[in-house]
């Protein structure tokens, strides 16, 4: 004798949950409420039968209460009564690794800032080009040291070849040695390792996995930060004699506020005010545009006799004060001035903001001094109590002071 479950039918081996609503309540609710109950087993089928009967009855207690008006239409009415949806039971390990990365990346888009989101993204098309079609569970410490090998492999540059467009893992580290000797540091190694691992975690906190199968491996290169120059003064003159049409005025902000380069694309004509006798200054503050790097980042910095004259010469009144600039932009912009000129080779955008320190430093300002204005976390004491938690920082005079002692060098145009 076949299994009979009340408002609910077999059909292809599945159970199928149907009830029919209330004649009068028909128009306004559809006939019926129907879900697959994603299961063949008729014990789980009833259990799950019962949760939709008490959902049912919720749904016709909320369409009795909705004030009776014939003159609307159906599609009007709002139940506030959420319906359970099943899904078919899988296998741990069962799922494939591209589709579980999918939904990783989407929910990493909500969660992280475009720049952060598209590293992300970058290290798991790496990983997917290679897995992609295995699953979960195949991935073992064999798989690991091959990804991980292939990464080693990589070359700084081999996304900009033509050939590497819809290139896997293997194919772009043997490009790599084809166009070039030159592969990624120990340091990005590692951040692309770690986001993959962060992916794996991930899974095993959202139950498609037991347990992760790299966690023991890692980069064994030691990784060697390669910092960047400080702009030398012939440089600053170089770039700001250049008077490039798209980064000159970002640059002399830069040069004479030591903002980084995203605070500096996101500043708007409402974020400069007076002061009194002070002069001008300009709020460094999270807005519609961006976002700003940590809490101590937010500051308020006096603008340069020689900002306040851009201010009232070329830059706009409103809105946006560089409307046609991103970070992108301005990295890829110095890349060319860089490529123009051989003389700042080394040196990045954010080189600006290092000679604006290093200026601060050879004029006498304590480094908390020249923390607060470049948006450090305060190193006013070792233990970062006594002025970490009790000072209220230095005053808007004594950052004028600083600031009216910075000196672009001597046969700079502004």
């Amino acid at each position: 004798m076949s299994t009979q479950i009340k408002y609910a039918y077999r059909r292809h081996n599945t159970w199928i949950y149907r009830r029919t609503y209330p004649q009068h309540l028909q128009q306004v609710l559809g006939s019926s409420l129907k879900r697959s109950l994603h299961t063949a087993d008729a014990k789980l089928a009833t259990k799950r039968v019962g949760e939709l009967n008490t959902t049912f009855e919720a749904i016709v207690q909320e369409a009795e209460a909705q004030p009776s008006n014939p003159g609307h239409s159906s599609a009007l009415v709002q139940i506030a009564v959420a319906v359970p949806r099943y899904q078919r039971a899988r296998l741990l390990g069962e799922e494939k690794v591209q589709g579980v990365a999918a939904v990783y990346l989407a929910e990493a888009s909500n969660r992280l800032r475009p720049g952060s989101y598209k590293s992300v993204r970058f290290a798991l098309e790496l990983l997917t080009s290679h897995l992609g079609e295995r699953k979960l569970g195949d991935l073992n410490d064999a798989l690991g040291k091959e990804v991980l090998g292939y990464v080693a492999r990589l070359s700084p540059n081999v996304r900009k070849y033509s050939q590497a467009q819809g290139a896997s893992l293997a194919e772009l580290a043997t490009l790599s040695e084809e166009y070039e000797d030159l592969t990624l540091t120990a340091q990005t190694q590692r951040r692309i390792w770690g986001q993959i691992q962060q992916f794996l975690d991930w899974c095993l906190q959202s139950g498609s996995l037991a347990s992760n199968p790299w966690d023991g491996l890692q980069v064994k290169e030691r990784p060697e930060v390669r910092s960047h120059r400080v702009l030398s003064d012939q440089q600053v003159s170089l770039l700001l004699n250049t008077k490039d049409r798209v980064l000159h005025s970002a640059l002399l902000f830069c040069l004479l506020t030591g903002m980084r380069s995203g605070e500096a694309c996101g500043l708007l004509a409402e974020d400069v005010h007076t002061k009194g006798n002070l002069g001008r200054f300009v709020s460094i503050r999270p807005n519609a545009v961006r976002l700003l790097k940590s809490k101590a980042a937010e500051r308020e910095v006096p603008l340069h006799p020689v900002l306040e004259q851009l201010l009232d010469q070329r830059l706009p009144t409103s809105g946006r004060l560089f409307s046609s600039l991103n970070v992108d932009r301005v990295v890829k912009r110095y890349a060319y001035l860089r490529m123009l000129h051989r003389e700042l080779h080394g040196t990045v955008f954010h080189s600006t903001r290092k000679w604006f320190i290093t200026q601060c430093e050879r004029t006498g300002v304590p480094e908390h001094f020249t923390a607060s204005l470049v948006g450090h976390q305060s190193a006013r004491s070792q233990n970062r109590l006594t002025y970490g938690l009790y000072s209220a920082g230095i005053s808007d005079a004594q950052k004028r002071m600083i600031i009216d002692q910075i000196r672009l060098p001597c046969g700079t145009i502004s």
